[in-house]
């Protein structure tokens, strides 16, 4: 009985658009366009590799749960939701940005207890507990930089790009919590049943990656 495919969960979004050249770098490419699809589970050029393509925040739990043998990633994800059963083997180094805790221009210091919006509730209690400050840390889905201006938080922790859309709203980045970049998960399990064919995915995608920083 022949074994089954090697599957690999992908991040929607600018993940996935920057991660499929690296794959077809790799010899693995999608038959089919995904923007142009209903299809969750999508072949490729090559017969024992299936893509599946999820959201970022579900990737963790496909590859720790062995839905999934090899996931793709920003770090702030596997931060915020932790990546116990998986090895991080590789930084493919795309989608790079900072995770950072921002306020409003010129505001006041806080007292003893902030109150923190972000989805990132896990490391911004973290982060705060290791600087000794009390967080109440409130979780918000989306438009981060509202809460400080109608009084719903004194601080965010977002993820910062440009820092175009705080300066638009009257914030700035305070404080360096991460560098983010898209990194590769591979499940604990499969790594030691089906390690020939994983580790020579993974060479095949660092070469990719050397040769994107040459260019």
């Amino acid at each position: 009985m022949s074994q089954k495919p090697l599957t690999i969960a992908l991040s929607k979004g600018r993940i996935l658009k920057e991660t499929l050249p690296l794959l077809k770098q790799a010899g693995i490419e999608l038959l089919e366009d995904p923007d142009a699809s209903r299809k969750l589970i999508f072949d490729t050029t090559r017969d024992d590799v299936k893509i599946i393509i999820i959201r970022a925040t579900d990737v963790p739990p496909y590859v720790q749960h062995g839905a999934a043998d090899i996931g793709v990633a920003g770090k702030d994800v596997l931060m915020e939701h932790g990546a116990d059963g998986v090895f991080e083997p590789l930084d493919l180094d795309i989608a790079r940005c900072k995770l950072m805790v921002a306020a409003l221009n010129d505001a006041p210091e806080v007292g003893s207890r902030l109150r923190v919006a972000t989805k990132f509730v896990n490391v911004a209690k973290a982060y705060f507990a290791q600087q000794g400050k009390q967080a109440e840390v409130i979780k918000l889905y989306g438009a981060m930089e509202l809460a400080p201006l109608v009084g719903l938080a004194d601080r965010i922790v977002d993820i910062v790009d440009t820092g175009n859309t705080l300066r638009a709203n009257g914030l700035e980045p305070t404080e360096l919590i991460a560098h983010i970049s898209t990194r590769v998960i591979v499940n604990r399990a499969s790594m030691k049943t089906r390690h020939g064919d994983i580790q020579a995915i993974l060479d095949k995608l660092a070469e990719a990656v050397e040769s994107r920083k040459a260019q």
